[in-house]
């Protein structure tokens, strides 16, 4: 029952702890010191070009705002669709889409050069521009998630936790979708002109986000020798391999749904066959390492009630996570604009060429560092705030 669960901070002071968050910090601040190098030399030291103007960073960036929404599914769950076995992790799960988020947000701002163009972005709004759009969702889900977080911490306004939580819910699919839409609008590229990006982004985030969330609760429990019961676990692999199997449902449907039109065969054929690093990183990776392997691991019976073999798919479906994103952002990029349909175009501006992009050591650390710094967030929030249950037993649920 909720009312016998009892919450407290992180207490141990074992070395592998401080270890953790000594090494995310410096990783982090790797991360600065990598976008201070190309504020000062400019993004000509990155990998980025006129024809690839998202990179890198832009990969993290997009992962950790998609895992934002998904890792607040657990905090849903239990407010929104009433199930109380999910109850205890409510906190947990808030606390995390939050730090995941203000991660991603950090690399986009250090990734624009000069971070105080900011201000404009949010003083200065052009609503016909999803990005604009996007600021506002952002700044919203932050404020709302932290609400409804007060409202399950503080004792007398938990029976506002609820309407809290399916505000908190509704909001983050429009954010996700709009996430997505930044991609679907663009109808000049044939690799991102599709309704289904919205849909496909919104079953990314349920993945991506319970992946992170049962790594950090995984290894918050066994930092803290808290008892971690197996049945909650068992939970979360099934939920985690559902979502697994929905994301590889809309990647076959998106494909498919590309084939149907003759004019996106080109962009087809480059991703699924002739892509080299895009198609290997396709077929290997985001399907293979990324979906198919960590289904076999979560639904395997030598291996269901393995806590390894939780941790192994949990670790695949963020690696495939990376490569899908990579493949859409920089993919999408790379093929060459059609901008006259049926004609060959040729000219010294790369028209009608694949784009080349090698990603470099500065925007390897601008997007670790961002990462790192939305872990170390949750850390340190675990250790000051009542979040995590002080055990979760079976019979919790």
């Amino acid at each position: 029952m909720q009312s016998s669960i009892r919450y407290a901070e992180i207490r141990t002071s074992s070395p592998g702890y401080w270890g953790i968050l000594i090494a995310l910090f410096a990783v982090a601040l790797l991360g600065v010191a990598g976008a201070h190098h190309m504020d000062v030399e400019g993004h000509h030291v990155s990998g980025m070009s006129n024809q690839i103007v998202w990179g890198l960073p832009h990969v993290f960036a997009i992962f950790l705002i998609v895992a934002a929404s998904g890792a607040l599914n657990i905090a849903s769950l239990a407010s929104v669709f009433a199930r109380q076995d999910y109850k205890p992790l409510a906190r947990f799960s808030a606390i995390l889409s939050v730090a995941l988020l203000v991660g991603g947000l950090a690399i986009l701002l250090l990734d624009l050069g000069r971070p105080e163009r900011l201000i404009v972005a949010m003083t200065q709004y052009n609503f016909k521009s999803i990005f604009a759009w996007n600021i506002i969702l952002y700044t919203g889900f932050v404020v709302i998630v932290v609400a409804y977080l007060w409202l399950m911490m503080e004792r007398r306004m938990q029976r506002w936790s609820k309407p809290a939580g399916l505000v908190a819910f509704l909001w983050r699919l429009v954010l996700t979708t709009g996430t997505g839409s930044i991609f679907g609008f663009l109808v000049a590229r044939e690799a991102f002109d599709s309704a289904l990006l919205a849909p496909l982004f919104i079953i990314m985030s349920f993945a991506f986000g319970l992946a992170i969330f049962i790594l950090l609760l995984m290894l918050s429990f066994w930092l803290d020798q808290r008892e971690l019961d197996g049945s909650h676990l068992q939970r979360l692999r099934k939920l985690l391999g559902i979502f697994i199997a929905a994301v590889l449902y809309f990647v076959v449907v998106f494909h498919l749904t590309k084939l149907y039109g003759t004019q996106n065969h080109g962009f087809e054929r480059f991703i699924l066959m002739d892509g080299g690093i895009y198609t290997t990183l396709f077929w290997l990776v985001q399907i293979g390492l990324g979906s198919l392997l960590p289904l076999a691991l979560i639904y395997a019976p030598p291996l269901q009630d393995s806590a390894k073999s939780l941790v192994a798919a949990c670790l695949l479906v963020i690696v495939g996570a990376f490569a899908q994103l990579y493949i859409i952002i920089i993919g999408g990029q790379a093929y060459p604009l059609n901008i006259f349909p049926g004609y060959i175009v040729a000219s010294s501006f790369f028209d009608g060429v694949v784009a080349e992009y090698t990603p470099s050591l500065w925007e390897f650390l601008l997007g670790f560092g961002g990462l790192t710094a939305a872990l170390l967030i949750a850390m340190l929030v675990l250790r000051v705030l009542p979040i995590m249950p002080e055990a979760l037993r079976a019979e919790s649920g």
